[in-house]
Parts: C-alpha cells; structure tokens; sequence
C-alpha cells in the first residue's frame, strides 16, 4: 500500500457529495412518511412525544436503492459525486459492476444501522486508508476517483 495515486478523489469533495446525496435522499422520502409520527411515552421527560415509527426502514430503504442504482447504472456517480467531479471505480480502474455495487451499498446501510458507531468507523477509515477506501469500499473492492 503506497501512496494515493493522483486519481483518487479528495475527501472533503467526497464529503460534500455524500452530504448532498443524503439531503436529496430526505428529501424525496419525506413524502413517504409525512404521517408516520406516533406518540410514544417518554419517562425522562414525563410526557408524551412524537417519535417516527416508520422513518428509519423507508429512508434506509430508498437510500439503499438510490446510491445502489445509481451507481451500478450511472457511471458509478449519484447526483452529488457527479455534482462534485467524482465517481465509484473498481480498485483496478473498471466500471463498476450491479452486483459489486449492491455489495459496497449492502455493507454500507448495515454500518450506517449499528446506531452511528459503525458509519463513523466506516467513514472514519477513510481519514487513515492511504486509497481513501471506507470499509464499504473495501469490501466491494472499489475506489473513489475524480471522475
């Protein structure tokens, strides 16, 4: 493992482009789970609050589809890598592949569902990786370049 090769994409851009994928992802599930609030019992605070019963699966749901279809069938670029001149590569620089896509997505809504620990390590590695590869990627065998 030597140094990054020039292609790979910086992380700050990969930053901003999962920020926007994740807005456009909030965004579009919102309509599904408008009403999806119930009242569940807070002993904390004595009262009753509003809490999304639904939310979770059907964000998680739609983010799964949305970065899996997007980059199996788009280049391996979602709107905002391709906003912000990156794309997803297999580690030998080949497109990437529907199911190698579903793999590197797969693992990457599992570590975002062990309740933040697993997306900060997952996201984390990629401060330390010299490929600037997340656990997901690296499980999918892939890589972040400038696209």
């Amino acid at each position: 493992m030597g140094s990054p090769s020039p292609g790979l994409a910086g992380r700050w851009r990969r930053l901003f482009a999962g920020v926007l994928d994740w807005i456009i992802v909030n965004v579009v599930s919102a309509a599904f789970n408008w009403t999806s609030w119930d009242y569940v019992w807070n002993a904390q605070g004595g009262a009753w609050d509003r809490f999304p019963v639904e939310h979770t699966f059907v964000v998680g749901l739609l983010a799964f589809l949305y970065f899996w279809l997007f980059h199996a069938f788009w280049n391996g670029q979602t709107l905002g890598k391709r906003l912000f001149g990156i794309r997803v590569v297999q580690e030998n620089g080949a497109k990437l592949g529907v199911g190698q896509a579903a793999v590197r997505q797969g693992l990457a809504t599992v570590l975002e569902w062990l309740c933040c620990v697993g997306l900060l390590l997952d996201l984390g590695w990629i401060l330390f990786d010299p490929r600037k590869q997340a656990l997901h990627d690296k499980a999918a065998r892939t890589v972040v370049v400038n696209a």
